[in-house]
């Protein structure tokens, strides 16, 4: 009597995978949603870097905020755009930044505030209307 040797999984082995394949997945895509939304979140924070930059030399220079962006040499209204930014607005003598987002990441917005301090200037990016799971942790 000859015996076979088993070749291959048997059907439940299979089934076992593809359920462990689904868990995994389950819990792995709103993970990555997740981290894609931060992803664009702080796509406009880089935007806006060059405008901290900008008004921040205007102060140092001037002692006082600008009228307007275009007044520290910065772009006005849509200018400033990227992927998953609509603009980068600067607010006239305040010092505040606006970034209004694409509804890809959200359609919300980020208000940057200046203050000015012995050192120079500090930025408190608390403000607007994006969720802080989706802020950066200096945004919290």
């Amino acid at each position: 009597m000859k015996r076979s040797i088993q070749k291959g999984f048997t059907l439940i082995e299979l089934m076992i995978v593809v359920a462990i394949i689904g868990i995994l997945a389950a819990v792995a895509l709103p993970a990555y949603q997740d981290y894609v939304k931060r992803s664009r979140i702080s796509e406009g924070l880089a935007l806006a870097s060059g405008a901290k930059t900008a008004l921040a030399e205007y102060v140092a220079s001037n002692n006082e905020w600008p009228a307007s962006g275009s007044a520290a040499g910065i772009e006005d209204g849509t200018a400033i755009n990227g992927n998953s930014v609509n603009s980068v607005t600067v607010g006239t003598s305040n010092g505040q930044i606006t970034i209004e987002y694409a509804s890809k990441a959200g359609g919300n917005n980020i208000v940057i505030q200046a203050a000015t301090t012995a050192g120079g200037v500090t930025w408190d990016c608390r403000g607007g209307s994006v969720e802080g799971k989706y802020r950066p942790s200096e945004c919290r």
